[in-house]
């Protein structure tokens, strides 16, 4: 996968002011404030900044935690991951393998086969939904 590389300056024109600060800054959203925290429409979910498919709703599950939550991304080379040692914890921080753009964390309490939760910010992300599973 091609790597796409542009300054924080080229990044800030092209991203809504919410999506700036939680994709290049790494912040998060509040929890249960997000647009998909809560949607249970099948599709996949693709980087809010550069459009790789990160996530099935196939993989989406409700942990509870007011983020959307995945078991899994759609593909080893989809995500990266790197320890983050902000707010005086260690989490594993979740980024666009494609663009580099900050998601979210990935913790150890998911479910059963991986046991995996991937909390990803709303902001981080775009939906295409499978118009085919619509009703």
């Amino acid at each position: 996968m091609e790597k796409i590389r542009k300054s924080e300056d080229e990044w800030r024109k092209e991203l809504k002011p919410d999506q700036f600060r939680v994709m290049r800054q790494r912040g998060t959203e509040h929890p249960f404030t997000g647009e998909y925290w809560s949607s249970k429409d099948r599709g996949i979910y693709l980087c809010g900044a550069c459009n790789n498919e990160l996530f099935s709703s196939q993989a989406k599950y409700d942990s509870g935690t007011g983020w959307p939550s995945f078991s899994e991304p759609l593909g080893d080379d989809r995500v990266e991951t790197e320890e983050d040692r902000s707010r005086g914890v260690v989490r594993t921080e979740v980024h666009c393998s494609r663009c580099g753009s900050h998601l979210g964390h990935v913790f150890s309490d998911g479910p059963k086969p991986k046991g995996l939760r991937y909390c990803i910010n709303s902001a981080s992300l775009k939906f295409n939904k499978d118009e085919s599973e619509s009703a």
